[in-house]
């Protein structure tokens, strides 16, 4: 007797590839803060230690560099999303990684969102909440359009569902 196994292939859809700079424009603001306070601890200390700062510095030049150059392009690679006349399926992350999947007939709302940042490069994020404990999937960096037309085209199949949305 064999068991039937059931094999999960990635989602089909990416992302927008405009999610890639505006997942390094969100980093760049992260370091550029860390970078004014090492100038400012620079410039504020007294002791001379000037060498140690430069080390300092340009440790976290080169870390900053490789985080902006590899964390999107990473993510944009994993960042995945379906949704089909069954269910919401998502893969997302880049060092830890998840994949979600949510019955139609489990779906509660469907909420689209675009921050200022999110409209400054043409992104929304849509959220698909349902009654699980793991909270709602979220499917973040679509173009604008897309994510219009998938809010419509979840709306209309949870409307059709027959589940009972618990």
């Amino acid at each position: 007797m064999t068991a039937d196994v059931v094999r999960l292939r990635p989602p089909l859809h990416r992302v927008s590839p405009r999610a890639l700079w505006y997942w390094a424009a969100r980093a760049a603001v992260l370091w550029i803060v860390l970078l004014a306070a090492q100038a400012i601890w620079w410039f504020a200390d007294s002791d001379g230690a000037r060498l140690s700062h430069l080390v300092v510095g340009a440790a976290w030049l080169v870390l900053a560099a490789a985080h902006l150059t590899v964390m999107p392009q990473w993510r944009y690679r994993v960042h995945r999303w379906e949704a089909t006349d069954t269910a919401v399926y998502t893969q997302t992350g880049w060092l830890s990684q998840e994949r979600r999947i949510a019955p139609i007939s489990r779906v509660q709302t469907v909420d689209s969102e675009r921050g200022p940042i999110e409209q400054l490069f043409k992104l929304a994020n849509v959220t698909v909440t349902t009654a699980s404990a793991a909270g709602p999937i979220k499917i973040d960096g679509l173009a604008a359009k897309d994510a219009d037309q998938l809010v419509a085209d979840l709306t209309t199949r949870v409307g059709q569902s027959t589940g009972d949305a618990t």
